[in-house]
């Protein structure tokens, strides 16, 4: 049929159905992935791309779960890469202060890598230039390639990651079958999802260690990045940051971040756990239980803030005390302070103190928890 329109109405509703058409390719949720090339023994990986509608994206490797990047919008919606990293598997094999990793089996310190678990004594690998054990051993879960498998939901999309650890491994007990997922939501949320189950009695604490600047990844320090974290008490080490079975009141201390402070507002304080650690790197204990806010970090630069929400018992605050020229990505190179961690978890060195939270995965029972990033803007 001949088209009967007037030139300009027909240039009117050539418009309109352009517009139509831009809006049907506007960002949407997606998952892809790409091969990212292979470890030094020969084994595949791939990188995750994860995106919503907002624009937001995390980009996760099943070499150790990586999270190699993640962009959020400042208070103008200008998107930025808040997480220290690597840009290739390479660099990330021949060196990683366990930038963005899942730490496991046993993340954190377990004191002169020794623990007992129903009367059977068990010896851990020794961190190098440490008398202790240090978030697994050796070669931990932040080493491993994990199998992969795509997740699509109606207001999320992720990556579910999976490791099945052998008995003996890392001279753990138990054959321990462990799956990571990752989320992110439309609420510009990157949740973690941690599960676990095992043959035999064993011990089990899984975080993930992402260092975040919320100015952006090469922006310098985080020192004036303003953070909150709900706690009343920490766990008190000895100089060595093991726990000594105490807890110890935050309250009137450097360490206490109930209101906001500025995360170089007293780091160079004149106290004893700040100098042990060469800055802040002490293990919280959370008010309340179940699925609650953890900690708040806010960058004024920027306008971005990130909130932690999860069920674990603490939170480890670590401020990058070790970075010493590390590279990263597109070229840069991180000093101390450019990042800080905010590792939800159970205690430290659990195992040796029964008074602590139990750290104890037995057969039959399935371990499962949850910690959420939300980000926003203002």
């Amino acid at each position: 049929m001949k088209n009967s329109f007037p030139p300009i109405f027909a240039a009117v509703v050539g418009m309109v159905m352009g517009c139509s058409a831009t809006i049907m390719s506007a960002p949407s949720l997606s998952v892809t992935s790409e091969p990212w090339g292979h470890t030094k023994d020969g084994r595949a990986v791939e990188l995750f791309s994860l995106r919503n509608a907002a624009g937001m994206e995390a980009k996760i490797a099943t070499y150790g779960g990586i999270i190699v990047s993640l962009t959020a919008p400042d208070r103008e919606g200008r998107m930025a890469d808040v997480v220290l990293g690597k840009d290739s598997l390479a660099a990330y094999e021949a060196s990683n202060p366990f930038f963005g990793c899942i730490t496991g089996r046993f993340a954190n310190r377990i004191k002169h890598a020794r623990f007992s678990l129903d009367g059977k004594n068990y010896q851990l690998a020794v961190h190098p230039g440490s008398a202790h054990h240090l978030h697994g051993g050796i070669v931990g879960f932040d080493k491993k390639v994990w199998s992969a498998a795509k997740v699509e939901q109606p207001d999320a999309v992720g990556v579910k990651l999976r490791y099945v650890s052998p008995d003996g491994e890392e001279s753990f007990p138990g054959t321990l079958d462990t799956t990571v997922t990752y989320l992110l939501t439309e609420a510009n949320e990157l949740k973690l999802i941690y599960e676990a189950t095992t043959d035999k009695p064993t011990i089990l604490n899984l975080t993930n260690h992402c260092y975040f600047n919320l100015a952006g990844e090469a922006s310098g320090t985080i020192l004036d990045h303003e953070l909150t974290i709900f706690a009343d008490t920490y766990t008190a080490t000895d100089a060595d940051l093991i726990p000594t079975g105490t807890l110890e009141p935050l309250a009137g201390t450097p360490l206490d971040f109930n209101q906001p402070h500025r995360v170089g507002e007293r780091i160079g304080a004149d106290f004893t756990p700040l100098k042990d650690g060469l800055g802040y790197d002490h293990n919280y204990v959370l008010k309340g239980s179940g699925l609650r806010p953890a900690a708040r970090l806010h960058d004024p630069k920027s306008g971005r803030t990130m909130e932690v929400i999860t069920d674990q018992p603490a939170v480890q605050l670590y401020t990058a005390n070790h970075l010493d020229n590390v590279e990263g990505k597109h070229g840069h190179h991180h000093q101390k302070r450019d990042a800080l961690c905010l590792e939800t978890q159970h205690f430290p060195d659990s195992p040796n103190h029964p008074n602590f939270p139990s750290v104890v995965l037995r057969p039959g029972e399935a371990f499962k928890s949850q910690t959420t990033f939300r980000f926003s803007a203002q």
